[in-house]
């Protein structure tokens, strides 16, 4: 598995247990592991993917179409075949809004990301 290791809204290692802005609550020491359901065709992928990379975020592709079962995984999980997904501990988060495009501000704050403009 993946691990990333999650930083408060200061930047520094968040030691109450919890993600980012505490908007949801890890059961140990701030450690998450980090799925991404994408595929090479998907724009919004490609952006979401970007963004993880520029912040130096790790995580583990699952691709729908070359991995067995994983578009049927996406379906069962969200009731739809929409990707990108991320999937923080086992928790599901489409990090986009259709229309609407990739969610900067709100993947930020739960990822727990600084910002440094």
């Amino acid at each position: 598995m993946v691990h990333l290791f999650c930083y408060g809204p200061l930047g520094k290692p968040c030691e109450r247990g919890w993600l980012g802005v505490h908007l949801w609550p890890l059961s140990y020491n701030c450690i998450m592991d980090l799925l991404v359901y994408s595929d090479t065709w998907c724009p919004d992928c490609r952006t979401a993917k970007r963004f993880l990379e520029k912040h130096n975020i790790s995580y583990k592709e699952i691709n729908i179409e070359s991995t067995p079962g994983a578009a049927e995984e996406v379906i069962r999980q969200t009731g739809k075949r929409a990707i990108p997904q991320f999937v923080i501990d086992g928790r599901w988060v489409q990090p986009y809004r259709p229309g609407e495009g990739f969610l900067y501000e709100e993947m930020s704050a739960l990822l727990g990301l600084v910002d440094e403009g």
